[in-house]
């Protein structure tokens, strides 16, 4: 059984390593094998990467899309470590990110690091850290 997919028009995706973008219209496929897929609304591009947390996303998609993750893997580890040393509470995010990574489950790593990103934000933001103490 395979995975339906439908792109909105104009919508990104890279499967296996190729970016494809959809044309003016809807369009809906099937994908009957196993493969490695981001959706534009998963895609964290390098050039909006604008924190250490974004930054860590970044290599974990790089990470969940390589053939050959090892390089990737010694930067997550690189940057992971940078990101503790700065911020003592990312531990619980990035410990499962590792978890996840030694596991070899780097979509879940992925999805993790948006839990981070978010988890950055309301950090990094004085507004959302009062709303949150009411």
């Amino acid at each position: 059984m395979g995975l339906r997919l439908t792109l909105k028009p104009f919508e990104r995706l890279i499967i296996n390593g190729a970016a494809i973008r959809n044309g003016d219209r809807p369009v809906s496929f099937l994908i009957e094998n196993q493969c490695k897929f981001l959706r534009e609304s998963e895609i964290m591009h390098e050039s909006g990467a604008d924190t250490g947390c974004k930054k860590l996303c970044v290599t974990l998609q790089v990470l969940y899309l390589a053939e050959v993750p090892a390089a990737a893997i010694e930067l997550f580890y690189a940057q992971a470590r940078d990101l503790l040393a700065m911020e003592p509470s990312y531990a619980p995010y990035l410990s499962k990110i590792q978890n996840e990574v030694e596991a070899e489950q780097y979509y879940k790593a992925v999805k993790l690091g948006r839990e981070l990103i978010a988890y950055e934000r309301n950090f990094l933001d004085p507004h959302s850290l009062k709303a949150h103490a009411i």
